[in-house]
């Protein structure tokens, strides 16, 4: 093959538009410190930065914000159920303080307002949320806790119990029903009814104390239904399996003032509820509805300590004040829009169907992995907290106010300005009250002795809780050190992979340049002669 100058120089100037391309490319790669502008400059190196870039992005999301959220919510619960397990603490030395057979007024009254304050900051704790959503309400991250305000609202409410949990209690009745020794003050004592008596005509035999079988229900102030052949008015339905049989039966429901015997006379519930077994022939119980207790009977009490599982019991409540626990966040219960029985026709709402369970909330925090964060509120801050404090509450208002009666009865006795007759009245009464007064401090020892038990089994649930938190941070903590390891690896791999070695590419130009200012020299010198010149 003939080679000619043309050949030559075409051959010549493609190799040194190469060589300029070559230049050319290292410029820019030299300009903008990025191995590549466009993916057909490095097919391979932009495939490779699209899966990098998309792993980093996923990586940064998980430790940036998914960890952070997550560590957030964890830490903030932490510190929640650290309050509680303080304010349990503080509780168990009040009860320690309490449980002193040599307790005076004063002291009873300082007793009495720690428990106040402690039961209010424990659910106070409980509503505690992370950038608006309750920590401590499971899937219902916007309702409180506990209800805002005093509200009228409809729950058909099921609580379950084991057979475990039914109280023997001391019940100390202070009086007839009608009148009671802790209403009585300095200046009601001997008031006279129409018919010239006293109407407060309590004796010894008025004041006794008698052991009693009960649930304990979690709210006081029930509703109570239509009228029924056992027991006055409709109280609780108990659901329970025995001999491999459903079993299920309604209680009554009776208010303390309106227990009376055959003969009309006032009665304790459990004489009540005796009489009613007896009277009828049938297992008895009775809902006392102000209360929440539910009395049980002989019969019934055999019968439910054979049941096999749990107790399931049926109650209604409509009337609920500030700071009541909602019971959707604790029970299954249908919620009705305007009465019971959908009187508006828009239907009830159905809370945990299925019972509550565990409202698992997580994070993704890596490559198929998630942390829980959530505590639900049955974990730590269950309603027997409050029922309990409230029970040592009740007692101990119960006893200042029998204290105060036999102060001012005792006064009264000797005061000569009173007639014979109030003297006497004041009299009689003080023996009554001092009985009284005997049984409600056993009680009262014995109550915050069972209480020291109540409150560390309490405190003990709430330190479940808080290992359970500790041991998800642990994790998450874990979790965070691996990805900014991933996330540090990733960032190499993404400008090992994206990004020009400015030394390497400053001495590649360097080569670059020299071999095309060497073909403009070489290809010049070579086309200044032709064929012409030799012919």
């Amino acid at each position: 093959m003939r080679i000619t100058n043309k050949i030559i120089r075409t051959n010549s100037l493609e190799n040194i538009s190469a060589a300029k391309m070559s230049e050319d490319k290292l410029m820019k790669q030299m300009s903008t410190g990025q191995k590549i502008t466009k993916p057909s400059d490095d097919p391979v190196i932009a495939i490779r930065a699209l899966r990098l870039r998309s792993a980093l992005t996923d990586i940064t999301q998980y430790y940036e914000k998914n960890v952070e959220e997550a560590e957030s919510w964890l830490d903030l619960t932490e510190s929640a159920v650290t309050s509680l397990e303080d304010a349990l603490e503080d509780m168990i030395e009040q009860c320690n303080k309490g449980s002193n057979k040599d307790l005076q007024s004063v002291d009873r009254q300082a007793i009495l307002d720690a428990l106040k304050y402690l039961r209010d900051e424990i659910y106070a704790t409980g509503e505690v949320d992370c950038a608006g959503r309750g920590l401590f309400t499971g899937y219902r991250t916007g309702t409180k806790l506990r209800f805002e305000a005093d509200e009228t609202k409809y729950y058909e409410i099921t609580e379950t119990f084991r057979t475990s949990e039914i109280e023997d209690i001391t019940y100390v009745k202070l009086g007839t029903g009608v009148s009671s020794l802790d209403k009585i003050d300095g200046s009601n004592f001997n008031a006279q009814s129409v018919a010239g008596t006293y109407d407060y005509a309590i004796d010894e035999t008025d004041v006794f104390q008698s052991a009693v079988h009960r649930f304990r229900l979690s709210y006081d102030d029930l509703d109570v239904g239509n009228d029924i052949a056992v027991g006055g008015k409709a109280g609780v339905t108990f659901s329970y399996q025995k001999d491999g049989a459903e079993q299920e039966f309604t209680s009554g429901s009776v208010s303390l003032s309106e227990m009376k015997d055959a003969a009309g006379n006032p009665v304790d519930p459990y004489l009540y509820v005796q009489e009613l077994e007896e009277a009828y022939g049938a297992p008895a119980a009775i809902l006392i509805p102000e209360t929440g207790e539910v009395i049980l009977g002989n019969e019934t009490y055999k019968s439910l300590s054979a049941a096999e599982g749990e107790i399931s019991i049926t109650y209604r409540k409509s009337e609920w004040e500030k700071n009541d626990l909602r019971p959707e966040h604790y029970f299954t219960c249908t919620e009705w829009p305007d009465g019971y029985g959908d009187t508006s026709g828009k239907g009830p709402t159905l809370h945990n169907a299925d019972g509550i369970g565990e409202q698992v909330m997580e994070y993704d925090v890596g490559f198929n992995q998630a942390v829980r964060v959530n505590t639900m509120a049955s974990e730590c801050y269950t309603p027997d907290i409050g029922r309990d404090i409230d029970d040592l509450i009740n007692l101990m208002e119960q006893v200042g106010n029998v204290e105060n009666a036999v102060s001012e009865l005792t006064k009264a006795k000797s005061d000569s300005n009173l007639s014979q007759e109030d003297r006497e009245q004041a009299g009689r009464l003080l023996t009554s009250a001092q009985k009284a007064m005997t049984f409600l401090n056993e009680k009262l020892q014995t109550l915050f002795e069972a209480s020291i038990t109540k409150m560390q089994t309490h405190l003990n649930v709430a330190g479940i809780a808080k290992t359970n938190v500790g041991t998800r941070s642990s994790k998450l903590a874990l979790v965070k050190e691996r990805l900014m390891s991933q996330q540090s690896n990733f960032k190499d791999l993404v400008k090992d992979n994206e990004q020009a070695d400015e030394a390497a590419v400053a001495t590649d130009l360097k080569s670059a340049k020299f071999s095309y200012d060497a073909a403009l020299m070489a290809t010049g010198q070579m086309t200044e002669n032709s064929l012409l010149d030799f012919i």
